[in-house]
């Protein structure tokens, strides 16, 4: 009798993609309070300075990518958290297939549930601050990238902090100062878009933190979870 074949890495990544993703839909709420947190923020401002369309395209960038970064904060802590309490953390750890992979598919899946879409509605908070096309277009590629780059660095933050208690607040003082460089060059690129002046810098800034994010995190975040299952 022929022993099953041990799936490949992709088929492994491929299946841990889509296990946290069909959690996610059974459970909407962990992509909706993110982007209902992204939307009411970033539209409650204008309402709070006017109407003044000089200084809405001045604040806009800084606002917009401010409650982005909060609104990615407010989803990190459940990344591993439901692994823990059913029991399947210990057997991800244990699966013939790397953990780094494992680790960069829960990434990936929070990012598709969490970041994505607030890519997607990006866009038309854009509108409430009356960029124009040229703007927005940039704020949805420096958000793409910024986004990806907070999935990565919240997944350590996520392994480290697993199972313990006050578990949120300790997750965001290790993410925050890790993540103030892709806040201060995704807001300033786009506020450097709607001022006509050159953004390549800051877009090739946040390409090299997401790729930098890329390479380490994965194994970083691997590293945690043993630490923390211990």
């Amino acid at each position: 009798m022929t022993e099953p074949a041990n799936p490949t890495l992709w088929q492994g990544f491929a299946a841990v993609v889509k296990r946290d993703l069909l959690l996610a839909y059974k459970r909407p709420g962990d992509m909706l309070n993110p982007l209902f947190f992204f939307a009411m923020v970033s539209t409650l401002f204008p309402l709070a300075i006017g109407p003044a369309g000089d200084q809405l395209k001045l604040l806009g960038p800084g606002v917009v990518w401010v409650a982005a970064l909060l609104s990615v904060l407010l989803s990190l802590n459940s990344m591993y958290l439901s692994d823990l309490e059913d029991g399947s953390l210990d057997q991800l750890i244990l699966s013939p297939q790397p953990l780094p992979l494992i680790a960069l598919g829960k990434t990936v899946a929070h990012w598709l549930v969490s970041g994505f879409p607030l890519v997607l509605v990006s866009p038309l908070i854009a509108i409430t601050y009356q960029m124009p096309t040229e703007t927005i277009g940039v704020m949805v590629v420096t958000l793409t990238l910024g986004t990806i780059s907070l999935s990565l660095l919240g997944s350590v933050g996520a392994a480290l902090t697993v199972g313990l208690s006050r578990g949120n607040a300790l997750l965001s003082l290790l993410v925050l100062p890790l993540a103030m460089p892709v806040l201060i060059f995704g807001a300033r690129t786009v506020a450097l878009a709607a001022a006509d002046d050159a953004v390549s810098a800051g877009v090739y800034f946040l390409a090299a933190y997401c790729m930098l994010a890329l390479s380490f995190a994965p194994f970083a975040a691997a590293a945690a979870l043993k630490i923390s299952n211990e």
